[in-house]
């Protein structure tokens, strides 16, 4: 009996890697912060997630470094958001050597165009019909909550497929999340609804907030066009000066990726003022005031709504 008790004891350790190994969290790599909050909310502690361009780095002409690939080799899966915007992932899980499964959030959605020249020329090109302007994709999708939905499915499937010990969880914890993301985008429309329709009229640095307009019903004026990286021509700036006057436009937005310089030139010139900075592609620190996607709805809706209205902040 003496003898079985100690051999149980000198045995113990033996077995206890393999207890740790099997509780390991599972190890995610996201392209870009908004795709890395999305998928932490829908793993929670399952996973040890790293957000390659991280809070307040723009994803449009991000740089990978060797470090970045070097968190690939040990990732049990690989987030990206598709349709161009992280096109650079291809050349980071190739320097890698990856060869593990990859998630695409917006895999199944179906994408707003937009003319080839505003894009900042990661996505394929369309082409044309008639010899008309080119197209390609808008790949802001998770700035409709309602594709956000969609991403959160897809992120949900991901995680089970990789880690199919625990889908129960990935899937409940998926639909809880949509259901939130359902409820914000009732709050975001009935914000919006108190605006004139007039008035449903914004100017940002660039144009990331295509599929945020078309959902919620706002037009979104930009002189950057989509890429951070472009600068517009005196005429362009000159033509949305004169429209901002023309319309009495109110709500004039820096966002916290691109040059402000533009922008707070073409307020001054206007006789209007910035109202604040909006959130479109990256979030904020974790001491901000958009450090999740869905602070980052309530953040933006907060300061547009009064912005359109005219009010006084």
């Amino acid at each position: 009996m003496r003898r079985r008790s100690l051999l149980a004891v000198l045995a113990a350790p033996a077995c206890l890697p393999r207890r740790v190994a099997a509780q390991a969290p599972l190890r995610v790599v996201a392209s870009f912060s908004i795709l890395g909050n999305m998928v932490a909310e829908i793993a929670g502690p399952r996973a040890q997630l790293r957000a390659i361009a991280g809070p307040n780095t723009d994803a449009h002409a991000f740089q990978p470094r060797p470090s970045d690939a070097e968190a690939l080799r040990y990732a049990a899966l690989v987030v990206r958001n598709g349709l161009g915007f992280d096109a650079w992932m291809d050349r980071v899980m190739r320097s890698a050597s990856y060869r593990g499964p990859v998630v695409t959030a917006t895999e199944g959605i179906a994408p707003r165009s937009m003319p080839a020249h505003l894009h900042h020329g990661g996505a394929e090109r369309r082409p044309s019909q008639a010899g008309g302007p080119r197209e390609v994709p808008d790949p802001h999708a998770w700035q409709d909550l309602r594709l956000g939905m969609a991403y959160v499915r897809n992120f949900a499937r991901g995680l089970a497929a990789a880690d199919p010990a625990h889908e129960a969880a990935y899937r409940a914890a998926g639909e809880a999340y949509a259901g939130r993301l359902q409820a914000l985008d009732g709050w975001v429309r009935a914000e919006v609804a108190a605006v004139p329709e007039a008035r449903r009229k914004v100017v940002t640095s660039h144009d990331a907030f295509g599929y945020f307009g078309a959902a919620y019903g706002i037009r979104f004026l930009a002189p950057q066009g989509v890429s951070t990286e472009s600068e517009p021509s005196a005429q362009q700036v000159g033509a949305l000066i004169r429209q901002i006057r023309a319309e009495g436009i109110t709500a004039v937005f820096l966002e916290n990726m691109g040059n402000p310089a533009t922008l707070e030139r073409l307020a001054r010139e206007a006789g209007v003022r910035v109202r604040g900075r909006l959130y479109a592609d990256a979030l904020s620190e974790p001491a901000g005031p958009a450090p999740s996607y869905e602070a980052m709805f309530r953040h933006n809706v907060s300061l547009l709504v009064p912005a359109m209205r005219g009010e006084v902040a």
